[in-house]
């Protein structure tokens, strides 16, 4: 008997249905008797499971998938907002204050020290590794007592809010499969990204807006740069409804959201209404999970035609906001519109915004390009927190700032007092948290006085997002989703852990 027939004599077969004959093939050549049982298996086990619920227990909204009943336990996090510096800024200049190398300036790093690590091909053929000290100052600021670079003002007068993490590591030394690694949990793409993970598992707590939401800065270099694609904030093997929407900066915030010209909303409305019920009538025959996502995003693409243009009018903003956030703020585009975006985001309730800010790639011309850098993050990502704080958003909302690695106490190239680079170095760098149930003024891990390797409390990326579901929430062993035979998880099969000693 073929696994798709229905022999139970009542009522007619897939095979009955009046579908086109490649149609046909494909569900013979994918429902096998194995997956018709497991499928007809879990709907009863649900049903019987909602029954037993019925004190009104609350299911994710997560792409219809009635097994995630999440959040596992009570969340610190309602929300998050990821501020990613892509191309790796370096840790000697921003976190990891080494005052004891002005000692070794221009000495050759100990072999020691490197341990025989393998080189990238951008400084194995130099003739020497020599020490590079930062030229930046450091104090300690506010009653954490944290060390601030002096590329920082305005984030020193909120760094009480700071949990400093100075022990991250990676298994990458290249930007792209460093950047998909800490993403998404994997150097190879395809996997879904963290945004898309927290969608999944959590669903939306705004109907009208997108769970996820992406803004990319505008360059405050012309050099060096990390080019960015949309795998980076893909859903990957999850359903298209949890991918990053990206917002634009010019026209349309995304693609398409206007009408075109003699089309009303009453038409539109009209249009949708049609292909939605073509759809329906599609699952029905098929019952492809995917045709129900497509009909959630046209959907949400109506309602977005008015939410959208509401979340991007900033004319209500009064004038000590653009204060805060600075002049550039009123640019469309840059890191401080963005900031200010996100914050407008949260306010709305969306679960995950993701801010990309290219350039931090310095393999020269080190000091300069770090000045460009920090001045332009510095006072919009203090007035962010500070934004944050003052509207009673922060204690719910997580806010995480980063790259994909660090970088060489060595110089790449040239090295003189005023001017060196910096290589990569996936052993260790430094993040930071804020808000969301992270302990302000925390201070976790160690490096060694060459901020080479890690002497205390290391942590991997994996540690770094199983703690951020775990704000949110989520156990980050129990988010999974079955795809090519594994139980796939942002934090993959190697052992994670969540850092309690940075939790509030």
């Amino acid at each position: 008997m073929h696994p798709c027939s229905d022999h139970s004599g009542e009522g007619p077969s897939v095979l009955d249905l009046p579908l086109p004959g490649q149609l046909k093939q494909q569900w013979l050549e994918l429902a096998t008797r194995r997956q018709f049982l497991g499928r007809a298996g879990k709907a009863l086990a649900w049903a019987g499971l909602a029954r037993l619920m019925s004190d009104n227990t609350a299911l994710a909204s997560s792409g219809g998938d009635p097994g995630l009943l999440l959040p596992h336990f009570a969340p610190k996090a309602k929300r998050a907002i990821y501020l990613f510096m892509a191309g790796a800024p370096s840790q000697f200049e921003t976190w990891d204050y080494k005052p004891e190398l002005a000692k070794r300036f221009d000495q050759d790093l100990p072999e020691s020290v490197r341990g025989g690590q393998v080189l990238t091909g951008m400084t194995a053929s130099q003739s020497r590794l020599a020490i590079a000290p930062s030229v930046f100052n450091f104090q300690r600021h506010g009653a954490a007592g944290h060390w601030v670079s002096e590329l920082f003002p305005h984030i020193a007068k909120v760094s009480d809010e700071l949990a400093v993490l100075k022990s991250l590591h990676t298994d990458a030394i290249n930007h792209e499969p460093a950047i998909l690694l800490i993403n998404s949990g994997s150097m190879i793409p395809g996997k879904a990204s963290i945004g898309s993970w927290i969608s999944y598992g959590l669903g939306s707590m705004n109907e009208d807006l997108p769970t996820f939401v992406v803004l990319t800065s505008k360059l405050p270099l012309q050099s060096n740069i990390q080019a960015l694609s949309s795998r980076l904030w893909s859903s990957g093997f999850l359903s298209p409804e949890h991918s990053g929407v990206a917002l634009r900066s010019g026209g349309d915030p995304v693609i398409h959201l206007s009408n075109p010209k003699g089309v009303s909303r009453e038409l539109r409305r009209t249009m949708i209404d049609g292909v939605n019920d073509l759809n329906r009538q599609l699952h029905d025959r098929i019952g492809d999970p995917e045709t129900n996502a497509r009909i959630a995003q046209y959907e949400m693409a109506f309602r977005m035609q008015v939410s959208v243009p509401e979340l991007t009018d900033l004319s209500g903003e009064p004038e000590s906001i653009w204060e805060m956030y600075g002049p550039k703020a009123k640019e469309p585009g840059t890191y401080a519109y963005n900031c200010l975006m996100a914050r407008r985001l949260a306010e709305r309730g969306v679960r995950f915004t993701q801010i990309f800010e290219r350039g931090w790639d310095t393999h020269g011309d080190l000091p300069n390009r770090m000045r460009i850098l920090c001045e332009d993050i510095d006072r919009p990502t203090a007035a962010l927190i500070a934004d944050l704080k003052q509207r009673g958003l922060l204690d719910d909302t997580l806010v995480v700032w980063g790259g994909e690695f660090g970088r060489t106490v060595y110089s790449q190239g040239g090295l003189t007092k005023g001017n060196y680079g910096r290589d990569h170095h996936p052993r260790c760098f430094s993040m930071w948290m804020a808000g969301g149930g992270v302990k302000p003024g925390a201070v976790y891990g160690e490096t060694d006085e060459f901020s080479y390797n890690i002497v205390k409390e290391p942590m991997h990326i994996r540690d770094l997002n199983a703690t951020i579901l775990h704000l949110l929430g989520v156990d980050h062993e129990r988010l999974s989703f079955k795809f090519q035979g594994l139980d796939q998880r942002l934090t993959g099969v190697e052992p994670a852990k969540v850092v309690r000693e940075i939790l509030a």
